[in-house]
């Protein structure tokens, strides 16, 4: 006796539609928040993969698959000499965002950094504007670009604000593959239909293991990960452009969609329709390149150095550090044990504490095994506990709040104390933009002081701090800007 499985092709998802849709309409994106935080997030991004080639375990990744290759009218990589076909373009821009765990964030259900999308967008854009002036056409512009930020950010950030993809052990790159595969295909010019089929090449495509995230497997491939997410959504969006047909109930499917096999059957719920609600709303890394349910303890870390330093005790006195913290920033980053490669420290909150407890101060080099080997960091690490109070918990779910909170407080080892240091809300949240944002473009500028000589600094900066002159220039002129000789 065999059970009757209908064969009629069945309508796309409406999961799939509603992105689409989206997508198509983006013309309906009118808010002027969304494409001013969009501007930042744009320069916070390419300083972050400024200040990431400077570190040999990332640019040892970078350049063309083949050595040597030069794509004519090749999308370029900014701040190296490198010009490669989109996709290869999209691994390397991703691959240097991320590498340094100091762009954007997004946390919910699902958290991320929807910022990792522009490795696909600006590969795209910039590859599409080259060849569209060799052809005597117009190119892309930078405000171009900018939708396709937003859009992705979107697309990215609703699919987590009720979806816990970690949950179910998949990394959030998913999200990033989604979201970048859906805006690049818009941007090839794919129709509808044949954006419908790329998303849902990205559903039914290989999805990324968090193992690489968590001990005691913690590595690298986390830094790189968003890099290959949004190169392979560069890779589908060409895919589908030749036609190739897609699968319309990838998700709903059973037995074999993604809601069966990867999500436990259940479907994906939504809190609120596609807009520019995500963009507007982004955490920015300001000060500290740490995991982002770590900025507010690192914030208060600071505090807790300062007050040492003035009470004339130190961290050798110390007999017990208690941070008060939010489930999530428990389940990833609370962290026992020998810590092996910056991958690993940079995904502890005890690391990423004693750090600013001791020094007073948490960089990118800090991770990196000549300042780890310090005694003081593990004897420190030791002390520190994290507990979880529900309101942090339920206030970082609340959409009208989205705290980060974290409260320290320190107990020395003579019985006394000091009063708890709580820090709610990030300098890089939205309720404190008008103290983050000038502190981001300082942060730009010393990115670009990295790479480039003054005249060229200056070029740059003259075009990014200006909406109206950035959102009109040609993408292919403004990648040119970070042109670094061979």
């Amino acid at each position: 006796m065999s059970a009757h499985i209908s064969n009629v092709r069945p309508e796309p998802d409406q999961v799939l539609v509603d992105i689409v849709d989206y997508v198509l309409n983006h013309r309906q994106i009118t808010s002027a928040l969304a494409y001013e935080t969009a501007r930042h997030c744009l320069i916070d991004t390419l300083g972050c993969g400024l200040e990431a080639l400077e570190y040999p375990a990332c640019t040892k990744l970078l350049g063309p698959v083949v050595p040597g290759t030069v794509v004519p009218n090749g999308a370029k990589v900014p701040g190296t000499p490198h010009q490669l076909d989109p996709i290869q373009a999209a691994f390397n821009i991703g691959t240097m965002i991320r590498w340094l765990d100091f762009n954007d964030t997004w946390l919910a259900a699902e958290w991320g950094h929807p910022s990792d999308n522009l490795g696909g967008i600006l590969a795209t854009a910039d590859w599409l504007s080259r060849n569209a002036v060799a052809a005597g056409r117009a190119p892309l512009t930078m405000r171009d670009v900018l939708t396709g930020l937003i859009q992705a950010h979107e697309i990215q950030g609703c699919l987590a604000l009720e979806n816990s993809f970690n949950k179910v052990g998949l990394d959030h790159v998913v999200l990033v593959k989604v979201a970048s595969t859906a805006v690049v295909a818009r941007l090839m010019g794919l129709t509808h239909d044949e954006i419908v089929n790329a998303v849902s090449l990205a559903w039914v495509d290989g999805q990324s293991l968090r193992t690489y995230r968590h001990a005691p497997n913690t590595g690298s491939r986390k830094s790189w990960a968003a890099g290959d997410a949004t190169s392979r959504a560069v890779r589908l969006a060409l895919i589908a452009k030749t036609g190739e047909m897609g699968y319309p109930s990838v998700l709903t499917a059973k037995t074999w969609g993604f809601y069966d096999v990867l999500f436990k059957g259940q479907p994906f719920k939504f809190q609120r329709p596609y807009g520019s609600y995500v963009m507007e709303n982004v955490l920015f890394k300001i000060s500290f390149p740490a995991e982002f349910h770590s900025q507010t303890a690192v914030e208060a870390g600071m505090t807790l150095h300062a007050q040492l330093q003035k009470s004339g005790k130190s961290v050798d006195d110390i007999g017990k550090v208690t941070i008060r913290t939010h489930e999530a920033c428990i389940r990833i980053i609370d962290k026992k044990g020998p810590l092996n490669n910056p991958a690993d420290r940079d995904h502890c909150i005890q690391y990423m504490v004693a750090m600013p407890m001791i020094f007073g101060r948490l960089t990118a080099g800090d991770y990196e095994d000549s300042v780890a080997n310090d005694p003081r960091i593990d004897a420190l690490r030791d002390k520190i506990v994290c507990v979880e109070d529900p309101k942090f918990t339920a206030d970082y779910h609340d959409p009208e709040k989205r705290s980060i909170a974290n409260a320290l407080t320190v107990e020395f080892k003579d019985g006394t104390s000091f009063s708890e240091v709580v820090v709610e809300y990030p300098i890089g949240h939205k309720r404190r933009r008008a103290d983050g944002i000038p502190l981001l473009e300082a942060k730009f500028r010393t990115n670009l002081a990295r790479r480039f000589a003054q005249k060229q600094q200056q070029a740059i900066l003259d075009v990014s701090l200006d909406a109206k002159k950035l959102e009109a220039m040609p993408v292919n002129e403004y990648v040119d800007l970070y042109a670094a000789a061979a």
